[in-house]
């Protein structure tokens, strides 16, 4: 079962020795009074630490240094309490290579207006010291994310939870490795991609492998191991033969878990949590993964068709800040235009993922139209509803393009008996003609990872942490606006 890494977030206050050391005193207490209580919350998915006051820079170059080494921190929380100069943030600025949030709060949310005298304002002068560390955040283009409100506001402590799933997010997108098994598929464009750069701008590892290397993966796999996880089945999802003989069914069935059990050890082994697969490609297969990769998709291993080892691994990054909920690899199929009741239906051939199911997933086997193998089993499901993102990277050649549409996921106007997959329908921001006409004009492709748990705010602010141009489609989108910045 997925699960991320136990990760923390270091607390750092600013202010100077200029207040004396009974005002630093209050402070500490204040800063340390901040973190127990936003610990205490229940409302953030990660623990605060309070790391330091920090008063000099050499001290908070020390911090930063050290930030950057420890692999637990994910984070750094910056509030300033007084006025810190900000010059003696800057080297430590610089060398900070994880996230940064400016908590732009005060301890007290009330000014006390009849007692309040300058000891209070020179304490408590957060409003002073914010411009002051803003700028010099600006001045260095550090692309920090800044939270303004009371710290004890629960819309408040939704935006730096909401922060700290993207920072998690950010930081094991460093690690995620992909394994291509085959090529591209041949003459798709919006596909391909400059391997080296994605490396370098995300932390994005891609190894190419032949499908022969998986193939003999496949062929160690001991029908014991492939009993055992059948035998699971029973309880997991409604195992549904049709008009399959009962023999048939569960031999495809059981090649699908073969190729599942083969591809989570190959991928284990080279600490892979990607992968991309290309039906053109299935030299020794017997079937196209369906299930096998459904199932694995459900483990929280980024995936996409085609060979689209860019979607793959942006399907793992948003696994991650999720916590592996809710989201998947989807693609656009096909539409429905009746005036006013306008929406896209997604799904992919066989590989939508499970923890979109709003139903108990169904275990089909059902001819494919395309691969020329055998007719492959998989999961059919109902996708779930809400607000959410489809999120899609494309290469311009000069550089990476991220494109966040915000969508509302619907159920079905009716039962679809006929479609063998599953399948999702949605409704895409600002309105239907709009939204897909801009996605058009700003290249997005066909592939896409959706997410219904999170915000197109959380994604946008990962695109700032890697320097990623990002186009916006939401309810403020205005079609114009589109044109003018994607026409060079």
């Amino acid at each position: 079962m997925f699960k991320n890494s136990k990760m923390e977030f270091w607390f750092v206050v600013g202010s100077q020795h200029l207040y004396g050391e009974e005002a630093l005193a209050e402070v500490r207490r204040d800063s340390q009074e901040i973190v127990d209580e936003l610990n205490r919350s229940g409302n953030l998915p990660y623990e605060i630490v309070f790391k330091s006051l920090a008063t000099s820079a050499d001290e908070i170059k020390k911090i930063m240094k050290e930030v950057n080494y420890r692999d637990e921190v994910a984070g750094v929380i910056t509030w300033m309490h007084t006025f810190s100069p900000a010059k003696m943030w800057i080297a430590g600025t610089k060398l900070l290579q994880k996230p940064l949030l400016h908590l732009a709060t005060q301890f007290n949310e009330n000014i006390p207006w009849k007692k309040i005298d300058m000891d209070y304002m020179n304490l408590h002068q957060s409003a002073h010291g914010d411009r002051e560390y803003g700028f010099i955040n600006a001045r260095l283009n550090k692309n920090n994310k800044v939270i303004v409100g009371y710290w004890k506001d629960k819309n408040i402590q939704r935006e730096v939870s909401d922060w700290m799933k993207v920072a998690v997010g950010y930081m094991a997108s460093q690690d995620i490795k992909v394994a291509r098994f085959g090529d591209n598929m041949r003459n798709v464009a919006v596909t391909e991609g400059d391997k080296i750069e994605a490396q370098i701008q995300f932390g994005w590892t891609v190894d190419y492998f032949a499908v022969g290397d998986l193939v003999a993966e496949i062929n160690k796999v001991s029908e014991s191991e492939i009993d055992k996880t059948y035998k699971e089945f029973e309880e997991l999802y409604i195992l549904d033969p049709g008009e399959n003989d009962p023999a048939y069914y569960e031999k495809q069935v059981k090649e699908q878990i073969r190729m599942e059990i083969a591809l989570r050890t190959f991928l284990d082994r080279g600490n892979y949590n990607a992968f991309c697969t290309n039906f053109e490609d299935l030299y020794g297969m017997k079937q196209l993964p369906g299930l096998a990769v459904q199932r694995l998709n459900a483990e929280g291993y980024g995936f996409a068709g085609e060979g689209d080892w860019k979607t793959a691994a942006l399907d793992r990054m948003l696994k991650v800040m999720t916590n592996n909920t809710r989201t998947g690899f989807m693609e656009d199929y096909t539409y429905e235009l009746q005036s006013g009741n306008e929406k896209v239906l997604g799904a992919h051939m066989l590989e939508v993922d499970p923890t979109f199911a709003s139903d108990r997933p169904k275990v089909v086997v059902k001819p494919l139209g395309i691969g020329d193998k055998e007719d492959p089993a998989r999961l059919i499901f109902n996708g779930s509803t809400g607000k959410g993102v489809a999120v899609s990277m494309l290469d311009l050649g000069s550089n990476y393009r991220l494109i966040i549409n915000e969508l509302t996921a619907v159920e079905p106007d009716e039962d679809m008996p006929n479609l063998p997959v599953a399948k999702m329908v949605w409704k895409p921001e600002p309105n239907f003609l709009d939204g897909v006409r801009a996605w058009i004009y700003a290249g997005g492709g066909h592939h896409t990872v959706v997410s219904l748990d999170l915000t197109v705010e959380q994604v946008y602010d990962w695109s700032r942490m890697v320097g990623l141009e990002t186009i916006v489609i939401d309810k403020e989108t205005k079609l114009r606006d589109i044109i003018e910045k994607t026409t060079k």
